[in-house]
């Protein structure tokens, strides 16, 4: 074998991270010794793997067929102490990505029970409001809500949540309650930047199933949103995996409930089929899963 593992490592991490600085911040190690590690990786299967330029590194065609090879060797390898490691307790770097509204309200208030479970088990959040790929971005496990499009990707189901038209108190004192859908015309709605599905409220309409709005505000962020909502900004559309408690304090109220069209959105937690679940991210899923069952 030409190469070593250490050589593979170093080469994934700056296809990675970007940049062979990046890599070395990554790897605890110096930009020079970095760009060594890749000279000579290059050398030994005599071909270039990154062109180099002044702003950014590209992949060559026998760099991206090597990139995938080296994760694959990666992965087989880590797969190989999983399963010699089974018996013992879940442990090492757990890397998670969601809509920062789901990490808020669905995620972080159960980490401290998840912890005590799995001490051993480091967690990194990452909030991302689109799609990510997960395979560059070193995600293990990531969580979607919708449907799902990427068929390479293996899904378990973590339940699902109705979305509900809601606005403040205090702003239904100001500017009263809706009586029909088409009052809706005369409110403040706030809406989404993208997607732009969730523009079209689950509302009866016209004899259909989806209103559409034309927002007065919008945002990309379901966080961003919830927060006009509490401010009595306006009228918006969310999930009720983020609205219970407000819903149950009575700081947010349903919109025009016998108008509303019971739709719920699935939730997923996903990862690459050609990826083994590592047992920490398979103890995650089920805790989650677990935790979510009730509070959904």
């Amino acid at each position: 074998m030409k190469t070593t593992l250490d050589e593979l490592q170093t080469f994934i991490t700056i296809v990675d991270t970007g940049s062979i600085s990046a890599a070395a911040e990554e790897l605890n190690q110096t930009p020079s010794g970095i760009s060594r590690t890749l000279a000579r990786l290059e050398k030994k299967l005599r071909v270039t793997l990154l062109r180099r330029t002044t702003r950014k590194l590209d992949l060559t065609s026998e760099g991206e067929r090597f990139l995938q090879s080296s994760r694959d060797v990666i992965q087989a390898l880590e797969n190989a102490e999983e399963a010699v490691g089974s018996k013992n307790a879940p442990s090492g770097l757990l890397r998670i990505d969601s809509a920062s509204p789901f990490i808020i309200h669905s995620v972080a208030p159960y980490l401290s029970d998840f912890h005590k479970l799995y001490p051993d088990v480091q967690v990194e959040l990452f909030s991302s409001e689109r799609n990510i790929d997960l395979i560059e971005n070193r995600i293990d496990v990531a969580i979607r809500i919708g449907e799902l499009a990427d068929s390479s990707l293996h899904a378990v189901s973590l339940g699902q949540s109705r979305r509900r038209v809601l606005a403040s108190p205090e702003y239904l004192k100001s500017y009263g309650t809706p009586k029909n859908v088409d009052d809706l015309q005369n409110h403040v709605l706030i809406g989404f930047t993208d997607p732009r599905h969730l523009n079209y409220w689950p509302l009866k309409y016209n004899g259909t199933s989806r209103y559409p709005i034309k927002p007065k505000f919008s945002a990309s962020s379901g966080e961003t949103i919830l927060q006009l909502v509490r401010n009595g900004v306006g009228i918006a559309c969310l999930g009720d995996f983020m609205t219970i408690p407000d819903r149950e304090s009575g700081d947010l109220v349903q919109i025009l409930p016998g108008a509303a069209v019971d739709q719920k959105e699935q939730i997923h937690a996903i990862y690459y089929k050609n990826a083994q679940l590592s047992q920490r991210a398979d103890v995650f899923i089920k805790f989650l899963k677990s935790k979510l069952k009730n509070a959904l």
